[in-house]
This record gives C-alpha cells, sequence and structure tokens, in this order.
C-alpha cells in the first residue's frame, strides 16, 4: 500500500525527529516542501533548530524547496533514492535554492520511511 504524504509529514518525520535528533544535525538545512494533489500540502522541515521540527505551512527562509505532486511524492517515499532519481529526472520533482543539500534530502526520506510509532 502506498504511503500517504500527509502521514508522512505529520506524523512519520516528527516522530522520528523526536526519537533522534541527532541525526538531524548531520542534515542541518531547512526544507520546504509543496506538495500538490488530494494528498498534498505544505511542510517545513527544518533541521537546524534545537530540537528539530517538521510542521505543516510555510515557516521560515527554507534553503531548498521541494515541488511534486501528490503521487510522485508517495514514489519517493516507498522507493527511496532510486525513485527520488528518477521523478527527479522525469522532471516530476522540481528543486529550488542550494542544489548541494539535495544530497541531504535522502537522510530525511530515510528517517521518515523507518517503522512507524
Amino acid at each position: 500500500m502506498p504511503s500517504s504524504v500527509r502521514d508522512f509529514f505529520d506524523r512519520r518525520v516528527p516522530d522520528a525527529l523526536g526519537r533522534h535528533p541527532e541525526k538531524a544535525k548531520e542534515v542541518a538545512a531547512t526544507f520546504l516542501f509543496r506538495i500538490t494533489g488530494a494528498d498534498g500540502g505544505t511542510w517545513t522541515a527544518d533541521l537546524i533548530s534545537s530540537p528539530p521540527i517538521c510542521q505543516s505551512g510555510s515557516v521560515g527562509q527554507p534553503q531548498c524547496t521541494i515541488e511534486a505532486a501528490d503521487e510522485d511524492f508517495r514514489s519517493v517515499i516507498d522507493g527511496g533514492t532510486q525513485a527520488a532519481m528518477q521523478v527527479f529526472l522525469s522532471g516530476k520533482l522540481k528543486i529550488v535554492g542550494d542544489p548541494m543539500l539535495i544530497s541531504r534530502l535522502s537522510r530525511l526520506l530515510q528517517m521518515g520511511s523507518g517503522p512507524a510509532i
């Protein structure tokens, strides 16, 4: 069953950040996610703040903004780094901001893809 984008950002990522804030320090960036579609929304993942947070809405100044349709982002959540690369190369995942932070994005995705509480 495909993952829910809303569940990923509203529950899974915040839970992972609460359990492992030290992993957020490894990423040390602020991302804004704009996901379109019925399962979409806007979320900010601030992995610089202490404690790190992932919350609904656009908060602060993101260093990197990621835009995608909900079905494409579900592919990224469920398929990991390989799927993210395919979605990006097909032009369905748009990235604005510091391009060096994209390599750190996979760490955030892995954190949220771990076992849910």
